[in-house]
C-alpha cells in the first residue's frame, strides 16, 4: 500500500499540484484520483513518480506497512 499522506506532502514540498503530477505522469485527473483512492500505482507509474518528484528513498512511500 502507498502512504498517500507522504506522497501528498512530497507533492506540496515540490511546489506541485496533484493535477500537475498526473499530467506529467501522462494520466488523467480521474485516473490519478482513482489510483490515490485505491492507494495503488503500477510499477511504471511508481518509477515515473520517483523521477518526477525526485524521491531519494521510495520505500517509505510506495511500500508502507501501515495505511495512513
Amino acid at each position: 500500500m502507498i502512504d498517500i499522506l507522504k506522497l501528498k506532502a512530497l507533492i506540496v514540498e515540490r511546489n506541485m499540484t496533484q493535477k500537475e503530477v498526473a499530467k506529467r505522469l501522462g494520466i488523467s485527473k480521474k485516473v490519478w484520483y482513482d489510483r490515490m483512492k485505491k492507494r495503488k500505482f503500477d510499477s511504471d507509474e511508481m518509477y515515473e513518480l520517483i523521477k518526477i518528484l525526485g524521491i531519494e528513498n521510495p520505500t517509505p512511500i510506495f511500500f508502507a506497512n501501515k495505511v495512513s
